[in-house]
């Protein structure tokens, strides 16, 4: 394999707002070797993005960000190639989503107490099959005019100091690395480093490590430069690879299309470490 690979992209399939072909088109023409689709929760654009990228030319890595809980801390958990119809990750995903679609409910009967803020706005901002979340609260409070764009909507109204918010089940995220290995798949933790004592204790990191743990996401906007050093010491202590991601959301957030990659070959030791899906290979 050669070239930058973005492992870290997000499609409208959950809070992207590019479906998943025009992504990947986006990403050929950003002159990226490869992405990796990993929408929230959900596998519903592999098939569409790997259309695209065997038209394309551009390698895919199906993957999926996963949703855990550490504690209060919530835990992104970057998994890779794994059987999408395994029994496991099918039923914890769906019951991800589901309690997903009851808190944004929630969340948005608060609201609607104080804004002008309905389901039905929120509904009008999703795709078919989407992975609901705040992401599409944000869309209809802009779309309403009570802010400006995403970044007000969560700095402001969707904050958990405003008092709307309600948090979602999630498993923990040693859980959730048994399952994407359960399921063949490669698993990654997705920017572990927002602040330095935002990292999972170490003891903690060390089960996970045993579990089946691959990587730590260091290069990401997100891990303070502080955090990312910790990170570097760690991925050496424990044989962790290492990746860097945009977290891309089409113009969802600023973030852009490969302003961070991971190295070829961690790529190709990736995809040699996994056994439940193949990779579209441009």
């Amino acid at each position: 394999m050669r070239g930058p690979f973005d492992l870290h992209t997000h499609s409208s399939v959950s809070d992207g707002t590019e479906v998943p072909a025009d992504l990947v088109a986006s990403a050929a023409a950003a002159g990226l070797a490869g992405i990796a689709l990993t929408d929230h929760d959900s596998t519903a654009g592999w098939e569409s993005a790997s259309a695209a990228a065997r038209e394309h030319g551009v390698s895919l890595l199906p993957g999926m960000e996963l949703s855990t809980r550490h504690g209060w801390q919530s835990v992104h958990l970057l998994g890779y190639l794994f059987d999408p119809a395994d029994a496991g990750i099918l039923a914890e995903t769906e019951r991800i989503r589901h309690d997903r679609i009851t808190r944004a409910e929630t969340m948005v009967a608060r609201i609607g107490h104080d804004y002008e803020l309905e389901w039905d706005d929120v509904l009008a901002q999703t795709t078919p099959d989407a992975t609901i979340g705040r992401p599409h609260i944000a869309d209809a409070l802009v779309a309403k005019g009570h802010v400006q764009d995403r970044g007000e909507a969560f700095a402001t109204i969707l904050h958990w100091r405003a008092g709307y918010y309600e948090p979602h089940y999630a498993p923990e995220p040693l859980e959730g690395v048994r399952l994407v290995r359960a399921a063949g798949g490669v698993p990654v933790i997705a920017h572990p480093a927002v602040s330095s004592d935002r990292i999972l204790p170490e003891d903690y990191l060390r089960r996970l490590v045993d579990a089946g743990l691959f990587g730590l996401e260091v290069h990401h906007r997100d891990n303070s430069r502080a955090g990312a050093k910790r990170l570097l010491e760690l991925a050496a202590k424990y044989d962790l690879a290492v990746t860097g991601s945009s977290d891309y959301h089409g113009t969802g957030k600023l973030n852009r299309l490969g302003e961070n990659t991971t190295a070829p070959e961690v790529v190709e030791r990736l995809v040699a470490a996994a056994s439940g899906w193949a990779p579209v290979l441009g």
